[in-house]
């Protein structure tokens, strides 16, 4: 197992048979400044991310989880794994961590010298986020950075931090809505008051209408000289 040292923001957890395809994808993860972690087969992987088979015979549930005493402090962000290896293949180490409650969330891309369209669909299907045709080149690579920012982002909404702003920023949102309803009131009061005044002027004139102001001489005789 080699770690490659770096200050970078990912962590990309290398799987593969050959030393020499491992000594390639380490060099360009490293060109693409990410922090590498090499190991040579599947079961090696998954120990380094912490799961064991203790975890599949010990859990009723179909679901497997990884042991806190075994999981490496440095967070993986990505597997990069090789399809044909002796023992555990890439897609068998596929399903197990798409099987784990813990790890289905790290993305994997399989690696494969051989262009078989089978294998391909099935490894997306089962949820491979890419499928490399070997060797693999410098434009594979810079194809990880976005699965690995948006599963970087689900987890950072998820920090109880990022929830707490959330509620929030609704508490906010609903202050606001309130305040403007506040404002309104007053604007309607103010037109329903300008709404009154004007049907009292309007009573006011149609009591004071020509008919009535106007003199009766009904009941005068009109005399003549």
């Amino acid at each position: 197992m080699g770690l490659a040292a770096a200050d970078s923001q990912f962590h990309v957890l290398a799987v593969d048979d050959s030393l020499i395809d491992r000594k390639l994808i380490e060099r360009l993860l490293k060109t693409s400044s990410y922090q590498v972690t090499t190991v040579d087969s599947g079961s090696k992987a998954l120990e380094f991310l912490g799961w064991h088979e203790d975890d599949e015979r010990n859990n009723s549930s179909e679901e497997t989880s990884v042991s806190p005493k075994n999981h490496q402090e440095v967070e993986v962000n990505l597997v990069i794994t090789d399809y044909c290896m002796p023992g555990m293949t890439g897609y068998d180490l596929l399903k197990k961590m798409k099987e784990s409650s813990s790890l289905r969330n790290i993305p994997v891309v399989i690696m494969s010298s051989e262009n078989v369209p089978s294998r391909i669909t099935r490894c997306l299907e089962e949820g491979a986020e890419e499928f490399f045709l070997k060797p693999v080149r410098l434009s594979d690579v810079s194809k990880l950075k976005p699965h690995m920012m948006r599963t970087k982002c689900n987890k950072d909404d998820q920090k109880p931090e990022n929830l707490e702003k959330q509620e929030i920023n609704g508490e906010e949102i609903q202050s606001v809505l309130q305040l403007q309803q506040q404002q309104q009131q007053p604007s309607q009061t103010s037109n329903n008051n300008n709404n009154n005044n004007t049907n009292k002027r309007k009573s006011m004139d149609e009591g004071l209408s020509p008919d009535r102001t106007r003199p009766r001489y009904s009941g005068l005789t009109v005399m003549s000289n």
